[in-house]
């Protein structure tokens, strides 16, 4: 517990889902906390994702052969792959690394790793959001992920197997099951395989300001500063920098996303955590609705009704941290969303872009950093931070009241820092 007017148990740097996550973690295990964050909780990378939360998102982007679509995919306006060509030398030794991982072997150790961070993580939200009359923002709803063309659903598809290995229920349902499923869906789409046992969130970028509230509510401090970076004194202690002076900690969980990398970078650690943008549309006014997460198998989109109107997603561009957004990559999900729900009312629609963290194994940093046990890693979340965020939190905490009791070598930030 917090004595006197020092520092707190734990201070928290990142405002967005791994953080508040991380309060509300730690709270319950009766330390004091403060979050700080130059925004409001919950306005970055975690206000615009496709919602879905699942126990079974244990399948990274590295898989097998994806060396073999890159180049059609850059090519394509509308692919899910955009690089900034100026970019290329910083993301080459990314890229390269990423592929090293890409083998049955490795995407396997990455699987497990990944359906550790995923534990429960239904029943954690449900928990946190009991109480706060917003109960409702999660509901139960299947990933529908929908074929068309010569295309079709194979339980031996490694997808399907990373994912059933692991407890997942999947089913594969024909046209006429699809249509009564989902009576929106284009015809085209004739079949599709059924993720069961998971939930998404109706709004995350309100679901994280909700969670946010609760944790001021059970005695957090939120701060709004800007970090202009970290300092470390003789003991190992981190400070942290701004314009108006230092401010003391005596742990820090680092869960700033990738803003993360250059404050890391300050104290001598170079990590590969690259800016992998995402953006997404949301109609407004759809004029049809979506009753699960619907999933393109082909053009690798993901469709969620949400509180605000209809929202797809899915796209990713590697640009620089600072560049503009590019919101022709928005505009370009218009048409795959069109193609998927043929009556949808596209009109009125609202652009949004978000800078995923994302290392070349599509794992996060979770951890002390070396020779600095009271500076704990808690990002590079890729595409999965809302999923990850319970158990990322309850990972951190631990090293935070030194009862860490779960091997951490898949997610340590010293994997990319041994010699």
């Amino acid at each position: 517990m917090r004595a006197g007017k020092g520092p707190p148990d734990v201070t928290i740097l990142g405002a967005g889902i791994i953080g508040v996550a991380t309060a509300l973690n730690a709270l319950e295990r009766g330390l004091s906390v403060e979050i700080i964050d130059e925004r409001s909780p919950g306005e970055a990378t975690s206000f615009g994702n496709a919602g879905v939360i699942s126990p079974f998102s244990v399948v990274p982007q590295c898989l097998p052969g994806i060396w073999k679509d890159v180049p059609r995919w850059l090519l394509d306006p509308r692919g899910p792959v955009k690089l900034r060509w100026r970019n290329l030398p910083q993301v080459l030794p990314w890229a390269l690394s990423f592929l090293r991982n890409a083998t049955p072997e490795r995407v396997n150790r990455i699987a497990d790793a990944m359906a550790l961070l995923m534990q429960h993580n239904v029943d954690v939200y449900r928990r946190h959001l009991a109480g706060t009359g917003h109960e409702g923002l999660i509901v139960d709803a299947m990933n529908v992920t929908v074929f068309r063309g010569a295309a079709k659903p194979n339980m031996q598809d490694l997808a399907l197997s990373l994912r059933t290995a692991r407890g997942a229920g999947v089913e594969i349902i024909d046209q006429s099951d699809l249509r009564d499923l989902e009576p929106a869906i284009a015809t085209e789409y004739h079949s599709a395989a059924l993720i069961k046992g998971q939930a998404r969130a109706l709004d995350p970028g309100a679901l994280c300001k909700i969670l946010a509230d609760k944790a001021r509510s059970a005695g957090a401090v939120l701060r709004r500063i800007r970090i202009a970076g970290l300092e470390r004194d003789a003991e190992g202690s981190i400070a942290l920098r701004t314009a108006e002076g230092s401010i003391a900690t005596r742990k820090l969980i680092l869960a700033g996303g990738i803003w993360s990398r250059d404050l890391l970078a300050q104290l001598g650690y170079r990590l590969p955590l690259i800016a992998e943008r995402g953006y997404h549309l949301e109609f407004p006014d759809p004029g049809v609705s979506a009753n699960h997460s619907i999933q393109d198998a082909a053009a690798k989109v993901i469709l969620s009704s949400m509180r605000g109107g209809i929202r797809v997603a899915g796209t990713a561009e590697f640009a620089h941290i600072d560049a503009p957004p590019n919101y022709a990559r928005a505009r370009a999900l218009s048409p795959l969303a069109k193609r998927l729900l043929p009556d949808l009312n596209i009109e009125g629609a609202r652009e949004w872009m978000g800078i995923r963290p994302s290392f070349p194994d599509n794992l996060p940093a979770i951890g002390p950093m070396p020779d600095l046990p009271n500076l704990i890693a808690a990002f590079g979340h890729s595409h999965y931070g809302l999923g990850m965020a319970p158990v990322t939190a309850r990972l951190a905490v631990d090293h935070v009241i030194g009862a860490p009791n779960t091997d951490l070598s898949a997610v340590s930030p010293n994997r990319f820092l041994r010699d």
